[in-house]
């Protein structure tokens, strides 16, 4: 790949800043004047709206801030790209963090872009699912490097999470469809699906979910619309936490929520999704699984998603609840009462959920 020393950072065709690297190796972000005069800040916590020159931390993203983090792709996307660039004659390993934000050039999560833009253009029209995943079957059981590749890393070469996954255009709609991963079951789409129609019962904001050919799970993108992209940075990406890890506790989540969107319906939502992983043992509810969108002038709670059984970091949920990696109903009610929550409003939200996952058989743990 060509050398990149600067990469611009875009929104909606404005430019928000530049990123360029140190003698060390580490992200230096600085605002674009005219950005810092009618935009926001893109990160509160670690790049808020002012001059001046910001250097990133070693860790926990190899020298990167958290906000760009969240637009370059982990797990599969990695993958396929390293596979891709292998393929191409490219050491994956010698990449800078500047050249792997390039790749991802306007094809990212979220509404940032990069320049110079060297990313592919989303697949749209007819998809061949079953082809797809027999394809990333192939990816995940060998060294693989087939034809197909191309293709691959055309739907999904900017995705993020272990599971292998595409970004697809259907009728004017953006999508993100999950395949199976080696060690799922064979019904793992089926699971998502009903699974995001119970967090719907359960009161919870879902996006639009499908279930494509009766067995590939999907569900609509939330930081695509017809108006545009909206900017959307995860718990990960706001806080500079470490994902892979537990870092985080729902009761500075819940905290984080209220001081960022300042409405405390926000926080009940977040809560309600608390509750909701408790009581379906959703234990991979890590940092990266909670996002936070900026529309119309103020922060908002993300639509849900990744939320199905599942063991987390050593059997434990890894974002915890007062400390505890698997809570106790006083758990739940002490973090509610820190975040400012009525008992009276916690109750009828826990009883809610748990009364709704019973109904549907889907209660996999008592509170």
């Amino acid at each position: 790949m060509d050398k990149t020393d600067v990469v611009e950072i875009r929104m909606d065709t404005r430019i928000v800043g530049r990123l360029a690297l140190t003698k060390d190796h580490l992200c230096a972000f600085e605002y674009d004047t005219e950005f810092i005069k009618n935009g926001y800040s893109v990160s509160p916590y670690f790049l808020p709206l002012q001059q001046g020159l910001f250097v990133a931390k070693r860790e926990p993203f190899l020298g990167g801030f958290g906000v760009f983090d969240d637009s370059l792709p982990d797990g599969w996307g990695n993958l396929i790209l390293d596979r891709y660039l292998s393929q191409r004659g490219i050491t994956p390993e010698k990449l800078t963090l500047l050249q792997r934000l390039s790749l991802v050039g306007s094809g990212g999560r979220g509404a940032l872009e990069y320049f110079p833009d060297k990313s592919v253009s989303i697949e749209t029209g007819l998809v061949d699912f079953d082809r797809l995943a027999a394809e990333t079957e192939k990816i995940l059981t060998s060294e693989y490097t087939g034809d197909y590749l191309d293709t691959l890393y055309k739907y999904g070469g900017s995705s993020g999470g272990a599971r292998p996954k595409i970004f697809v255009k259907i009728n004017e709609k953006y999508w993100l469809v999950k395949f199976k991963a080696s060690i799922d079951p064979q019904n793992i789409g089926q699971m998502e699906y009903e699974y995001s129609l119970l967090a719907r019962k359960c009161g919870i904001n879902m996006p639009d979910t499908c279930l494509f050919e009766n067995k590939y799970f999907g569900v609509e993108r939330f930081d695509r619309t017809a108006l545009g992209k909206i900017h959307t940075v995860s718990a990960a990406g706001l806080l500079n936490a470490d994902y892979r890890i537990p870092s985080l506790d729902y009761s500075v989540l819940l905290k984080i929520c209220f001081n960022l969107t300042r409405d405390m319906e926000e926080v009940y939502a977040l809560f309600r999704l608390m509750v909701f992983n408790i009581a379906i043992s959703n234990r991979d509810d890590h940092a990266k699984n909670f996002s936070f969108q900026y529309k119309n002038g103020v922060w908002k709670l993300s639509p849900a998603y990744d939320i199905l059984p599942s063991t987390g970091f050593n059997g434990h949920h890894t974002t915890t609840v007062n400390g505890q990696g698997e809570p106790a109903m006083k758990d739940i009610l002490l973090v509610a009462s820190e975040a400012g929550i009525q008992k009276k409003r916690a109750g009828e939200i826990i009883e809610q959920v748990i009364e709704t996952c019973r109904a549907e058989n889907k209660l996999n743990r008592k509170i």
